[in-house]
Protein backbone atom coordinates (compact mmCIF):
# COMPACT_ATOMS: atom_id res chain seq x y z
CA UNK A 1 0.00 0.00 0.00
CA UNK A 2 1.62 3.40 -1.03
CA UNK A 3 0.39 6.45 0.35
CA UNK A 4 1.16 10.24 -0.15
CA UNK A 5 -0.18 13.35 1.26
CA UNK A 6 -1.03 16.44 -0.22
CA UNK A 7 -1.36 19.83 1.69
CA UNK A 8 -5.39 20.46 1.66
CA UNK A 9 -6.23 24.10 2.81
CA UNK A 10 -9.79 22.68 4.44
CA UNK A 11 -6.99 21.14 7.25
CA UNK A 12 -7.46 24.77 8.57
CA UNK A 13 -10.73 24.59 9.02
CA UNK A 14 -10.46 21.48 11.21
CA UNK A 15 -11.47 19.01 8.20
CA UNK A 16 -9.57 15.94 8.72
CA UNK A 17 -6.13 15.31 6.54
CA UNK A 18 -7.36 13.65 3.16
CA UNK A 19 -4.83 10.94 1.49
CA UNK A 20 -3.96 10.28 -1.85
CA UNK A 21 -3.99 6.58 -1.86
CA UNK A 22 -2.66 4.42 -4.93
CA UNK A 23 -2.77 0.75 -4.44
CA UNK A 24 -2.02 -2.37 -6.37
CA UNK A 25 -4.34 -5.02 -5.94
CA UNK A 26 -1.66 -7.21 -4.22
CA UNK A 27 -1.41 -4.77 -1.35
CA UNK A 28 -4.74 -5.01 -1.13
CA UNK A 29 -5.71 -7.43 2.04
CA UNK A 30 -7.80 -10.83 1.07
CA UNK A 31 -8.84 -12.26 4.33
CA UNK A 32 -9.85 -16.02 4.20
CA UNK A 33 -13.61 -17.00 4.00
CA UNK A 34 -12.28 -18.94 7.10
CA UNK A 35 -11.83 -15.63 9.26
CA UNK A 36 -14.28 -13.87 8.02
CA UNK A 37 -16.77 -16.13 9.34
CA UNK A 38 -14.85 -16.81 12.01
CA UNK A 39 -15.02 -13.22 12.90
CA UNK A 40 -18.93 -12.95 12.29
CA UNK A 41 -19.39 -16.26 14.63
CA UNK A 42 -17.43 -14.77 17.26
CA UNK A 43 -19.71 -11.08 17.27
CA UNK A 44 -22.56 -13.21 17.40
CA UNK A 45 -21.78 -15.33 20.27
CA UNK A 46 -19.85 -12.55 22.38
CA UNK A 47 -22.97 -10.46 22.19
CA UNK A 48 -24.95 -13.67 23.79
CA UNK A 49 -22.11 -13.61 26.56
CA UNK A 50 -22.32 -10.16 27.11
CA UNK A 51 -26.02 -10.08 27.39
CA UNK A 52 -26.09 -12.65 30.42
CA UNK A 53 -24.97 -9.54 31.65
CA UNK A 54 -27.69 -7.60 31.42
CA UNK A 55 -30.80 -6.68 33.41
CA UNK A 56 -30.30 -10.49 34.70
CA UNK A 57 -28.05 -9.51 37.16
CA UNK A 58 -30.66 -7.44 39.51
CA UNK A 59 -33.58 -10.31 38.97
CA UNK A 60 -30.86 -12.55 39.47
CA UNK A 61 -28.99 -10.74 42.67
CA UNK A 62 -32.87 -10.03 44.04
CA UNK A 63 -34.06 -13.70 44.21
CA UNK A 64 -31.21 -14.15 46.19
CA UNK A 65 -32.20 -11.03 48.71
CA UNK A 66 -29.98 -8.77 48.40
CA UNK A 67 -31.00 -5.24 48.83
CA UNK A 68 -31.69 -2.99 46.34
CA UNK A 69 -28.83 -0.60 47.54
CA UNK A 70 -26.51 -3.74 47.70
CA UNK A 71 -27.13 -4.44 43.31
CA UNK A 72 -27.35 -0.49 43.01
CA UNK A 73 -23.87 -0.56 44.36
CA UNK A 74 -22.41 -3.29 42.34
CA UNK A 75 -23.87 -1.91 39.34
CA UNK A 76 -22.47 1.46 40.33
CA UNK A 77 -19.15 -0.07 40.50
CA UNK A 78 -19.04 -2.02 37.41
CA UNK A 79 -19.97 0.76 35.81
CA UNK A 80 -17.60 3.11 37.16
CA UNK A 81 -14.72 0.68 36.00
CA UNK A 82 -16.33 0.43 32.85
CA UNK A 83 -16.07 4.07 32.85
CA UNK A 84 -12.37 4.78 33.08
CA UNK A 85 -11.15 1.77 31.86
CA UNK A 86 -12.24 2.73 28.43
CA UNK A 87 -9.05 4.88 27.33
CA UNK A 88 -6.61 2.11 29.27
CA UNK A 89 -8.22 -0.48 27.35
CA UNK A 90 -7.82 1.30 23.81
CA UNK A 91 -4.14 1.69 25.00
CA UNK A 92 -3.67 -2.13 25.64
CA UNK A 93 -5.09 -2.93 22.24
CA UNK A 94 -2.63 -0.77 20.77
CA UNK A 95 0.09 -2.24 22.72
CA UNK A 96 -0.82 -6.27 22.23
CA UNK A 97 1.35 -7.90 19.18
CA UNK A 98 -2.02 -10.18 19.41
CA UNK A 99 -5.23 -9.00 19.47
CA UNK A 100 -7.00 -12.43 19.54
CA UNK A 101 -4.83 -12.80 22.39
CA UNK A 102 -6.04 -10.25 24.60
CA UNK A 103 -9.96 -10.92 23.45
CA UNK A 104 -9.82 -14.53 24.13
CA UNK A 105 -8.04 -13.97 27.88
CA UNK A 106 -10.66 -11.29 28.02
CA UNK A 107 -13.70 -13.75 26.87
CA UNK A 108 -12.22 -16.49 29.44
CA UNK A 109 -12.26 -13.85 32.30
CA UNK A 110 -16.29 -12.99 31.49
CA UNK A 111 -16.82 -16.41 31.40
CA UNK A 112 -15.04 -17.19 35.05
CA UNK A 113 -17.06 -13.70 36.41
CA UNK A 114 -20.85 -15.66 35.18
CA UNK A 115 -19.67 -19.05 37.08
CA UNK A 116 -18.62 -16.99 39.94
CA UNK A 117 -22.15 -15.46 39.80
CA UNK A 118 -23.36 -18.65 39.72
CA UNK A 119 -21.85 -20.29 42.21
CA UNK A 120 -21.16 -17.85 45.31
CA UNK A 121 -23.57 -14.83 45.10
CA UNK A 122 -22.09 -13.12 48.25
CA UNK A 123 -21.06 -9.08 48.19
CA UNK A 124 -17.24 -9.86 48.09
CA UNK A 125 -17.37 -12.49 44.98
CA UNK A 126 -20.23 -10.49 42.71
CA UNK A 127 -18.13 -7.39 43.63
CA UNK A 128 -14.96 -8.75 42.29
CA UNK A 129 -16.89 -9.89 39.26
CA UNK A 130 -18.63 -7.30 38.62
CA UNK A 131 -15.06 -5.05 38.36
CA UNK A 132 -13.66 -8.02 36.36
CA UNK A 133 -16.42 -8.57 33.82
CA UNK A 134 -16.46 -4.79 33.15
CA UNK A 135 -12.51 -3.88 32.92
CA UNK A 136 -12.51 -7.14 30.39
CA UNK A 137 -15.58 -5.49 28.55
CA UNK A 138 -13.29 -2.46 28.05
CA UNK A 139 -10.71 -4.49 25.61
CA UNK A 140 -12.96 -6.09 23.93
CA UNK A 141 -14.91 -3.52 22.23
CA UNK A 142 -11.97 -2.05 21.04
CA UNK A 143 -10.91 -5.40 20.32
CA UNK A 144 -12.69 -6.28 17.97
CA UNK A 145 -12.87 -3.19 15.74
CA UNK A 146 -9.21 -3.72 16.10
CA UNK A 147 -9.17 -7.04 14.39
CA UNK A 148 -11.77 -5.70 11.53
CA UNK A 149 -8.97 -2.87 11.05
CA UNK A 150 -6.32 -5.39 10.97
CA UNK A 151 -8.24 -8.05 8.46
CA UNK A 152 -10.12 -5.94 5.54
CA UNK A 153 -7.95 -3.07 5.83
CA UNK A 154 -9.17 0.35 5.72
CA UNK A 155 -10.83 0.48 2.46
CA UNK A 156 -13.52 -2.19 3.52
CA UNK A 157 -13.88 -1.40 7.11
CA UNK A 158 -17.27 0.44 6.48
CA UNK A 159 -19.14 -2.57 5.19
CA UNK A 160 -17.27 -4.78 8.18
CA UNK A 161 -18.39 -2.64 10.82
CA UNK A 162 -22.04 -2.75 9.22
CA UNK A 163 -21.61 -6.61 9.19
CA UNK A 164 -20.12 -7.18 12.65
CA UNK A 165 -23.43 -4.74 13.90
CA UNK A 166 -26.22 -6.89 12.29
CA UNK A 167 -24.45 -10.17 13.72
CA UNK A 168 -24.34 -8.28 17.07
CA UNK A 169 -28.11 -7.60 16.74
CA UNK A 170 -28.95 -10.64 16.38
CA UNK A 171 -26.47 -12.36 19.02
CA UNK A 172 -28.35 -10.34 21.32
CA UNK A 173 -32.05 -11.18 20.03
CA UNK A 174 -31.10 -14.18 20.31
CA UNK A 175 -29.19 -14.77 23.91
CA UNK A 176 -32.08 -12.39 25.05
CA UNK A 177 -34.69 -15.11 24.04
CA UNK A 178 -32.44 -18.33 25.21
CA UNK A 179 -31.48 -16.77 28.65
CA UNK A 180 -35.01 -15.63 29.40
CA UNK A 181 -36.48 -18.84 28.71
CA UNK A 182 -33.82 -20.25 30.68
CA UNK A 183 -34.98 -17.77 33.32
CA UNK A 184 -38.44 -18.82 33.47
CA UNK A 185 -38.45 -22.32 33.19
CA UNK A 186 -35.16 -23.07 35.35
CA UNK A 187 -34.13 -20.25 37.72
CA UNK A 188 -32.36 -17.33 37.22
CA UNK A 189 -29.00 -19.19 38.50
CA UNK A 190 -29.38 -20.69 34.65
CA UNK A 191 -28.53 -17.38 33.15
CA UNK A 192 -25.11 -17.29 34.43
CA UNK A 193 -24.52 -21.17 33.43
CA UNK A 194 -25.98 -20.67 30.25
CA UNK A 195 -23.59 -17.80 29.72
CA UNK A 196 -20.17 -19.43 30.88
CA UNK A 197 -21.42 -21.94 28.45
CA UNK A 198 -21.22 -19.62 25.93
CA UNK A 199 -17.95 -18.70 25.93
CA UNK A 200 -16.67 -21.82 24.83
CA UNK A 201 -18.37 -21.31 21.36
CA UNK A 202 -17.51 -17.90 21.17
CA UNK A 203 -13.80 -18.84 21.81
CA UNK A 204 -13.62 -21.67 18.90
CA UNK A 205 -14.90 -18.96 16.88
CA UNK A 206 -12.01 -16.38 17.92
CA UNK A 207 -9.56 -19.17 17.34
CA UNK A 208 -10.91 -19.86 13.26
CA UNK A 209 -9.55 -16.19 12.87
CA UNK A 210 -6.04 -16.86 11.25
CA UNK A 211 -3.71 -14.71 13.57
CA UNK A 212 -1.32 -14.44 9.94
CA UNK A 213 -4.26 -12.64 8.04
CA UNK A 214 -4.58 -9.78 11.33
CA UNK A 215 -2.20 -7.30 10.12
CA UNK A 216 -0.64 -5.65 13.29
CA UNK A 217 0.36 -2.29 11.87
CA UNK A 218 -3.29 -1.94 10.05
CA UNK A 219 -4.79 -3.11 13.58
CA UNK A 220 -3.49 -0.57 15.89
CA UNK A 221 -4.12 2.46 12.68
CA UNK A 222 -0.70 2.54 11.45
CA UNK A 223 0.65 3.25 7.95
CA UNK A 224 2.46 0.60 6.40
CA UNK A 225 6.21 0.54 6.53
CA UNK A 226 6.57 1.22 2.50
CA UNK A 227 4.15 4.29 2.59
CA UNK A 228 6.04 7.48 2.30
CA UNK A 229 4.62 9.40 4.74
CA UNK A 230 3.47 7.41 7.78
CA UNK A 231 1.62 9.81 9.89
CA UNK A 232 2.32 12.04 13.30
CA UNK A 233 2.11 9.06 15.87
CA UNK A 234 2.38 11.22 18.61
CA UNK A 235 -0.26 10.70 20.70
CA UNK A 236 -0.77 14.79 21.75
CA UNK A 237 -1.45 15.21 17.94
CA UNK A 238 -3.96 12.38 17.97
CA UNK A 239 -6.03 13.96 21.40
CA UNK A 240 -5.86 17.43 19.34
CA UNK A 241 -7.66 16.90 16.33
CA UNK A 242 -10.56 18.82 16.11
CA UNK A 243 -12.97 15.79 14.20
CA UNK A 244 -11.80 13.57 17.44
CA UNK A 245 -13.01 16.28 19.71
CA UNK A 246 -15.86 17.15 18.21
CA UNK A 247 -17.60 13.44 17.57
CA UNK A 248 -16.51 12.92 21.02
CA UNK A 249 -18.76 15.52 22.00
CA UNK A 250 -21.09 14.50 19.74
CA UNK A 251 -21.73 10.85 20.88
CA UNK A 252 -21.58 12.39 24.18
CA UNK A 253 -24.89 14.58 23.24
CA UNK A 254 -26.09 11.01 21.58
CA UNK A 255 -25.70 9.04 24.50
CA UNK A 256 -27.24 11.95 27.49
CA UNK A 257 -30.14 12.05 25.14
CA UNK A 258 -31.02 8.52 24.53
CA UNK A 259 -29.86 6.46 27.58
CA UNK A 260 -32.88 7.61 29.77
CA UNK A 261 -35.32 7.20 27.04
CA UNK A 262 -36.41 3.70 27.35
CA UNK A 263 -36.41 3.43 30.97
CA UNK A 264 -38.84 6.89 30.89
CA UNK A 265 -40.56 5.03 28.04
CA UNK A 266 -40.63 1.57 29.88
CA UNK A 267 -42.18 3.38 33.63
CA UNK A 268 -44.84 5.10 31.11
CA UNK A 269 -46.21 2.31 29.31
CA UNK A 270 -46.32 -0.14 32.76
CA UNK A 271 -48.53 3.22 33.99
CA UNK A 272 -50.48 3.30 30.87
CA UNK A 273 -51.11 -0.56 30.53
CA UNK A 274 -49.40 -2.64 33.11
CA UNK A 275 -51.16 -5.69 32.58
CA UNK A 276 -49.35 -5.65 29.23
CA UNK A 277 -46.20 -3.41 30.02
CA UNK A 278 -43.55 -6.60 30.09
CA UNK A 279 -44.88 -7.75 26.68
CA UNK A 280 -44.66 -3.80 24.91
CA UNK A 281 -41.82 -3.43 26.33
CA UNK A 282 -39.82 -6.72 25.43
CA UNK A 283 -41.30 -5.31 21.97
CA UNK A 284 -39.51 -2.63 22.20
CA UNK A 285 -36.25 -4.10 22.88
CA UNK A 286 -36.74 -6.38 19.93
CA UNK A 287 -37.73 -4.13 17.43
CA UNK A 288 -34.63 -2.03 17.19
CA UNK A 289 -32.46 -5.26 17.48
CA UNK A 290 -34.14 -6.16 14.43
CA UNK A 291 -33.62 -2.60 12.38
CA UNK A 292 -30.19 -3.08 13.80
CA UNK A 293 -29.60 -6.27 12.27
CA UNK A 294 -31.52 -5.42 8.68
CA UNK A 295 -29.86 -1.85 8.29
CA UNK A 296 -26.49 -1.86 9.27
CA UNK A 297 -25.00 -3.48 6.24
CA UNK A 298 -26.72 -1.04 4.18
CA UNK A 299 -25.30 1.31 6.70
CA UNK A 300 -21.57 0.71 6.24
CA UNK A 301 -22.01 0.75 2.11
CA UNK A 302 -23.45 4.37 2.24
CA UNK A 303 -20.80 5.66 3.87
CA UNK A 304 -18.43 4.95 2.02
CA UNK A 305 -20.71 6.41 -1.29
CA UNK A 306 -22.54 9.11 0.77
CA UNK A 307 -19.97 9.86 2.99
CA UNK A 308 -20.32 10.02 7.39
CA UNK A 309 -22.17 13.42 8.12
CA UNK A 310 -25.32 12.95 6.44
CA UNK A 311 -25.92 9.33 8.02
CA UNK A 312 -25.05 11.05 11.51
CA UNK A 313 -27.49 13.64 10.32
CA UNK A 314 -29.86 11.13 9.97
CA UNK A 315 -29.08 9.24 13.06
CA UNK A 316 -29.62 12.29 15.84
CA UNK A 317 -32.46 13.20 13.45
CA UNK A 318 -34.51 9.83 14.30
CA UNK A 319 -33.24 10.40 17.65
CA UNK A 320 -35.15 14.06 18.07
CA UNK A 321 -37.91 12.96 16.25
CA UNK A 322 -38.50 9.91 18.73
CA UNK A 323 -37.86 12.04 21.87
CA UNK A 324 -40.85 14.04 20.13
CA UNK A 325 -43.27 11.02 19.61
CA UNK A 326 -42.43 9.82 23.38
CA UNK A 327 -43.51 13.56 24.61
CA UNK A 328 -47.00 12.85 22.90
CA UNK A 329 -47.95 9.66 21.57
CA UNK A 330 -50.33 8.27 24.65
CA UNK A 331 -51.23 4.97 23.13
CA UNK A 332 -48.81 2.35 24.43
CA UNK A 333 -49.11 0.05 21.65
CA UNK A 334 -48.13 3.32 19.18
CA UNK A 335 -44.79 3.70 21.04
CA UNK A 336 -43.68 0.17 19.54
CA UNK A 337 -43.45 1.96 16.77
CA UNK A 338 -41.66 4.57 17.45
CA UNK A 339 -39.25 2.18 18.32
CA UNK A 340 -38.36 1.70 14.63
CA UNK A 341 -36.48 5.34 15.07
CA UNK A 342 -34.42 3.70 17.81
CA UNK A 343 -33.51 1.21 15.34
CA UNK A 344 -32.78 3.48 12.73
CA UNK A 345 -29.88 5.73 15.37
CA UNK A 346 -28.70 2.48 16.55
CA UNK A 347 -27.66 1.04 13.25
CA UNK A 348 -26.02 4.44 12.21
CA UNK A 349 -23.95 4.98 15.13
CA UNK A 350 -23.15 1.27 15.95
CA UNK A 351 -21.32 1.92 12.30
CA UNK A 352 -20.26 5.21 12.43
CA UNK A 353 -18.70 5.34 15.74
CA UNK A 354 -16.09 2.90 15.37
CA UNK A 355 -15.30 3.87 11.54
CA UNK A 356 -15.61 8.41 12.02
CA UNK A 357 -12.45 6.84 14.63
CA UNK A 358 -10.83 4.89 12.15
CA UNK A 359 -10.76 7.70 9.26
CA UNK A 360 -9.57 10.43 12.02
CA UNK A 361 -7.04 7.86 13.92
CA UNK A 362 -5.58 5.80 11.08
CA UNK A 363 -1.90 6.76 10.45
CA UNK A 364 -1.42 7.64 14.35
CA UNK A 365 -0.51 4.52 15.43
CA UNK A 366 -3.38 5.16 18.69
CA UNK A 367 -6.52 3.68 16.87
CA UNK A 368 -7.95 2.13 19.71
CA UNK A 369 -7.07 4.65 22.16
CA UNK A 370 -8.67 6.68 19.96
CA UNK A 371 -11.89 3.82 20.98
CA UNK A 372 -11.28 4.34 24.00
CA UNK A 373 -11.09 8.37 24.08
CA UNK A 374 -15.24 8.38 22.58
CA UNK A 375 -16.01 5.63 24.30
CA UNK A 376 -15.27 7.83 27.40
CA UNK A 377 -17.25 10.44 26.54
CA UNK A 378 -20.12 7.94 25.59
CA UNK A 379 -20.16 6.43 28.78
CA UNK A 380 -20.24 10.06 30.36
CA UNK A 381 -23.14 11.24 28.31
CA UNK A 382 -25.14 7.95 29.29
CA UNK A 383 -24.57 8.19 33.43
CA UNK A 384 -25.42 12.16 33.23
CA UNK A 385 -28.64 10.96 30.87
CA UNK A 386 -30.23 8.58 33.76
CA UNK A 387 -29.74 11.44 36.51
CA UNK A 388 -30.60 14.23 34.25
CA UNK A 389 -33.79 12.45 33.11
CA UNK A 390 -35.10 10.54 36.31
CA UNK A 391 -34.87 14.29 38.07
CA UNK A 392 -37.12 16.25 35.33
CA UNK A 393 -39.41 14.04 34.97
CA UNK A 394 -40.18 13.59 38.82
CA UNK A 395 -40.07 17.75 38.74
CA UNK A 396 -42.16 18.55 35.93
CA UNK A 397 -43.51 14.76 34.21
CA UNK A 398 -42.44 11.99 31.07
CA UNK A 399 -43.47 14.35 28.64
CA UNK A 400 -41.37 17.64 29.57
CA UNK A 401 -38.55 14.65 30.19
CA UNK A 402 -38.53 13.78 26.48
CA UNK A 403 -38.84 16.87 25.16
CA UNK A 404 -35.85 18.03 26.81
CA UNK A 405 -33.88 14.92 25.73
CA UNK A 406 -35.39 15.52 22.24
CA UNK A 407 -33.76 19.37 22.24
CA UNK A 408 -30.45 17.80 23.72
CA UNK A 409 -30.26 15.27 20.48
CA UNK A 410 -31.59 18.51 18.49
CA UNK A 411 -28.49 20.19 20.02
CA UNK A 412 -26.11 16.99 18.52
CA UNK A 413 -27.33 17.49 15.12
CA UNK A 414 -26.62 21.10 15.06
CA UNK A 415 -23.39 20.27 16.07
CA UNK A 416 -22.97 17.50 13.14
CA UNK A 417 -24.34 20.51 10.82
CA UNK A 418 -22.46 23.21 11.81
CA UNK A 419 -18.59 22.10 13.66
CA UNK A 420 -18.33 18.08 12.39
CA UNK A 421 -15.82 18.19 9.53
CA UNK A 422 -16.35 15.20 6.74
CA UNK A 423 -13.76 12.50 7.51
CA UNK A 424 -13.96 10.14 4.84
CA UNK A 425 -10.59 10.21 3.02
CA UNK A 426 -11.03 11.20 -0.58
CA UNK A 427 -8.28 9.16 -1.83
CA UNK A 428 -9.67 6.10 -0.56
CA UNK A 429 -12.80 6.52 -2.37
CA UNK A 430 -10.75 6.33 -5.34
CA UNK A 431 -9.12 3.62 -4.41
CA UNK A 432 -11.97 1.70 -3.62
CA UNK A 433 -13.78 2.48 -6.80
CA UNK A 434 -10.41 1.52 -8.78
CA UNK A 435 -10.37 -1.82 -6.92
CA UNK A 436 -14.30 -2.61 -7.37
Amino acid sequence: MLLSRKPNHADREGRVEQDNVSLSPAAIPAPSRQSLRGLDWFIFFLADVQTGFGPFIAVYLTTQKWTQVEIGLVLSIGGIVALIGQMPGGAIIDAAKSERLVAGLAIATIGCCALAYAAMPIFPVVVAAATLHAAASCVLGPAIAAISLGLVGPLAIGERLGRNARFASLGNGVAAAVMGTAGYLLSSRSVFLVTFLLAIPTLIALSRIREHEVDIARCHGEMPREAEDRGDTNIWHLIRQRPLIVFALSVLLLQLANASMMPLMASAVTARSSEWATVLVAFCIVVPQAIVALLSPSVGRKAQAWGRRPLLLIGFAALTIRGLLFATVRDPYLLVLVQVFDGLTAAVFAVMIPLIVADVAFGSGHFNLAQGIVGTAMGIGASMSTALGGYVSDKFGNAMAFTGLSGVAATGLLLILLVMPETRRKGMVAAKEMTG
